[in-house]
């Protein structure tokens, strides 16, 4: 009787939390219609507070957790199994997400664009200043503090994983015990933000909420590219409700209740448009709903912002067929399999941040010589299309976290 009084509780508040959600997420929708100026302006403001919370605390969350977890690495052996767990589950469902966008593509190839509507949107092109390569070499940083500054997150992961190992290897000495102890603290105390900010985030929902509608009532984020964003939309709803929930199935984890109880951090993920951004909120989800093993999640989750990106494989494939299509160039089977993993791996390199993967895309066209101009048509229906690829990453992410948790639940 002792557990059982806390664990139905504990099920109430879930459900609560869960309706006041959606209620805040209906009502954010219906007063952005009415097209209020003075009321979004001040939803414009509230979301764009919350936008920069989740930033302030995504990545000191990030860094402490791959720091602590791997400080950990010669003392505890999981830690290996963790990570390799982690990388298969990654690759698994980063190349069927892939597969199945290139099935669609072929089933239902879009018309190509005329040109006149080409040189209309290429202005609407806009650049983060990088190739591919600058992008893999930005991810070096000179120093410690730029990447905390302007966000790098791969940076960010690799300075921590780097301090990481060093405390695995340094000589155990009282230094460095009072340092981790020191790292810790400032996890628990980061953790007690989160859920401050997870108590009072009903407004940001009805806030993000609003400046959607308001942005689908103004026609800002329509546009009549048919197919193309069809196979790209249809692409990623297979991989999360059927792809996904089988993957789930055959590690004997019930889909539908991990669905459910991840729900808070996949609302987040749609509005903040932001794997890295969502993170405090995944983590914290898996462990308090799904019960996931806090050397587990810390681990897996933080790892599996950067690297498992399904939505950003299928946008990458899809989109690079479309523009090579309208450029001319023959897509024959070998040419689209040796896409599918350029696809795959540019998605492991790129970082989980809102438009992540539509600069990506830009700089791998660029590459080859491809006509980026029709990236411009794209942009206006891009808003929804990254909205849904972060559900489905960070969908993705907690299915690897589950399965891991799983594997390994006796060796923990």
């Amino acid at each position: 009787m002792t557990n059982k009084i806390p664990t139905e509780k504990t099920g109430k508040n879930q459900r609560k939390q869960l309706f006041i959600w959606l209620f805040a997420l209906f009502a954010g929708a219906i007063l952005g219609c009415f097209g209020i100026k003075l009321l979004n302006e001040f939803f414009n403001f509230v979301a764009t507070i919350y936008t920069r919370l989740f930033q302030f605390i995504a990545i000191p969350t990030i860094a402490l957790a791959v720091i602590i977890t791997l400080s950990e690495l010669s003392a505890k052996k999981n830690t290996g199994k963790i990570f390799a767990h982690t990388i298969f589950y990654t690759l698994l469902t980063t190349f069927a997400a892939a597969t199945v966008s290139l099935i669609l593509y072929i089933l239902f190839t879009p018309d190509n664009i005329t040109i006149d509507t080409i040189a209309q949107n290429a202005s609407n092109i806009t650049t983060n200043g990088l190739s591919y390569y600058e992008h893999l070499l930005s991810i070096i940083p000179n120093n410690i503090l730029q990447p905390l500054i302007s966000g790098n997150i791969l940076s960010v992961i690799l300075i921590a994983a780097a301090a990481g190992i060093g405390l695995s290897f340094a000589p155990n000495t009282e230094n460095k015990t009072a340092l981790i102890k020191t790292l810790y603290g400032l996890q628990e105390l980061l953790f007690v933000l989160i859920r401050a900010l997870l108590w009072s985030l009903p407004l940001g929902i009805m806030a993000f909420s609003a400046q959607l509608s308001a942005q689908i009532a103004s026609g800002s984020a329509i546009s009549a590219l048919g197919k193309y964003t069809s196979i790209v939309l249809g692409g990623n709803i297979i991989q999360m409700f059927i792809v996904i929930p089988l993957f789930l199935l055959a590690a004997k984890i019930n889909p539908i209740d991990t669905f459910r109880k991840m729900s808070p951090a996949l609302v987040v993920a749609f509005f903040t448009k932001s794997s890295a951004g969502t993170l405090p909120v995944t983590l914290t989800t898996a462990e308090n709903n799904l019960k996931i093993n806090p050397s587990v999640s810390r681990f897996v989750l933080p790892i599996c912002t950067t690297v498992n990106m399904n939505g950003c494989a299928a946008f990458i494939l899809v989109t690079s067929f479309f523009v090579m299509q309208n450029a001319g160039i023959e897509l024959t089977l070998p040419v689209m399999i040796s896409w599918l993993f350029i696809s795959v791996f540019a998605a492991i390199g790129n970082a989980g941040v809102p438009m992540g993967c539509y600069f990506l895309t830009l700089s791998l066209m660029s590459g080859i010589g491809a006509p980026v101009g029709i990236l411009g048509v794209i942009l206006p229906v891009y808003a929804i299309i990254d909205m849904v690829e972060t559900v489905e990453n960070v969908w993705s992410d907690s299915a690897v976290c589950a399965m891991t948790n799983k594997d390994l639940a006796e060796k923990l």
